[in-house]
């Protein structure tokens, strides 16, 4: 459907099983989106930047129409306008990875490889998350930066406590924000994970509940629409056991018709001898890190139960996958969530770039909060931009701005299986969008006035934004607050 067409169905807003309605409104501000749906080698064809434009947000939250504001239809002429020229009209950002009780660990030095850091700072701190109230005031304060940051979708690594979960549910529900999310499954690991752990009976039964309860909780049996989703969530390949994956394979393959979506760490950090990779190999006895997610977790990488790759499967990081990984991630349809802020903080190294694009493969970009020290998905960006200029010779890319804007927003909601949702700014989709005023952030405002084109202040915006520039978040055309 194109970005300019006017839409007339309507469509109910469901939150907490109740259904809401929104005025109708027309915004009127500086449109800036990929539209359609391409990939990220043709995203710059698709940016579009409209310096007077409109979104017209129906009754039902959805975008009526999105253009020039002189080409608004005759029928929406007499839409009351809320007047934003001045400011920016971006659609909401997509975390494709962050972790929920990693929410207080932004700051947290490690030692400096992953296995070091989450051995001292990060299981005792996801400990506490085992006390309701403490829980309760981070579910908050994480849907809170998570407004600030204008993300209004997100894969939401989760709480091994299911009070804590239902904190993180209940809490982004009241908010009015979007979420994919599950218990991190850990059924082994060191003596300071010991609180997170749980045996493989208790850890199935939770899984199940969890996705009993909160599974398109909103919108039942609609996981095409529903806000609350659910995830099956082992934290790593070495917090699991075989007979882990072999129940987790069946519970996917159960749930798989009703969207429950699959969400895990790959090949993140390859300190030689003693770093993941190493130790899943040796563990597991497999040839690759992908195998054990693949089903191919028996002896010698036999197979040994259902794959956990699909559609709705989301790998955060890929940093060292090898060709046949790659293909592999490609043919089943998986998406990559690609952290890069994350990857400077624990020295992890780059993503190959091009090597996930030659295949097709989804690269949605993650803050991977809290080894990630920002919430912002287009800080993200900016260090995305950045670290593929400082690779190798032979792996370097300079990205396009309209491809860190792809992967900020549309490729998001790609990977989440959701893009006929929201993603971008086309009529006929969820009103996700930011209010992004420049006068609030003196540096972005300098920027985007120079800005030269579509190209240029898409830039400005990846490179300069930050929180204080954005004055509104909407979802679904209502506002959302902390």
């Amino acid at each position: 459907m194109s970005h300019y067409t006017l839409v007339t169905f309507r469509a109910q807003w469901w939150s907490s099983s109740c259904a809401r309605v929104c005025d109708v409104l027309l915004y009127r501000g500086h449109v800036l989106h990929i539209a359609g749906s391409p990939d990220v080698d043709h995203a710059r064809d698709a940016l579009v930047s409209e310096p007077d434009g409109a979104l017209v947000v129906d009754d039902s939250g959805r975008i009526a129409y999105s253009g020039p504001f002189g080409g608004i239809p005759r029928e929406l002429a007499g839409t009351p306008v809320v007047d934003r020229r001045g400011c920016l009209l971006l659609p909401g950002f997509v975390d494709a990875h962050l972790h929920f009780p990693q929410v207080y660990t932004t700051d947290a030095h490690g030692g400096g490889t992953l296995l070091s850091w989450l051995d001292r700072c990060v299981f005792p701190a996801e400990a506490c998350f085992a006390d309701a109230g403490f829980a309760r005031e981070a579910a908050r304060e994480f849907c809170a930066a998570r407004i600030a940051a204008g993300t209004t979708a997100a894969m939401v690594f989760g709480s091994a406590f299911p009070v804590a979960q239902d904190a993180l549910f209940e809490e982004t529900a009241r908010a009015g924000l979007r979420i994919v999310s599950g218990r991190g499954v850990q059924t082994r690991g060191p003596a300071s994970a010991g609180p997170l752990i749980t045996g493989e009976a208790e850890a199935e039964r939770l899984c199940r509940a969890e996705i009993a309860r909160w599974h398109c909780a909103d919108d039942p049996g609609r996981p095409d629409r529903a806000m609350l989703q659910v995830a099956l969530v082992p934290r790593f390949a070495l917090s699991v056991t075989r007979e882990t994956f072999g129940w987790m394979g069946e519970l996917h393959r159960e749930h798989r018709s009703s969207g429950v979506y699959f969400h895990t760490h790959l090949s993140e950090n390859d300190a030689p001898g003693v770093g993941e990779i190493d130790s899943v190999l040796r563990d597991f006895g497999t040839d690759s890190y992908l195998d054990a997610y693949d089903g191919r977790f028996g002896p010698g990488g036999e197979l040994a139960g259902e794959s956990l790759l699909g559609r709705r499967s989301i790998l955060a990081h890929a940093v060292h996958c090898t060709d046949n990984e790659l293909d592999r991630i490609a043919t089943a349809r998986a998406s990559v969530a690609h952290c890069p802020t994350s990857q400077l903080f624990l020295g992890s190294g780059t993503m190959p770039w091009k090597r996930m694009a030659a295949r097709g493969i989804t690269v949605a970009l993650g803050s991977d909060v809290g080894a990630g020290d920002e919430w912002l998905v287009s800080r993200v960006a900016n260090d995305c931009f950045k670290v593929h200029m400082s690779t190798s010779a032979d792996r370097a890319v300079s990205l396009e701005p309209a491809a860190l804007l792809f992967s900020s927003t549309l490729a998001g909601a790609r990977a989440l299986d959701l893009e006929e949702s929201f993603g971008n700014l086309d009529a006929g989709k969820d009103a996700d969008f930011l209010v992004v005023d420049p006068s609030s952030w003196p540096p972005l405002a300098r920027s985007v006035a120079s800005a030269s084109g579509p190209d240029s202040l898409a830039f400005a915006v990846m490179m300069a934004l930050r929180e204080p520039a954005i004055a509104e978040v909407f979802v679904r055309g209502r506002r959302v607050s902390a």
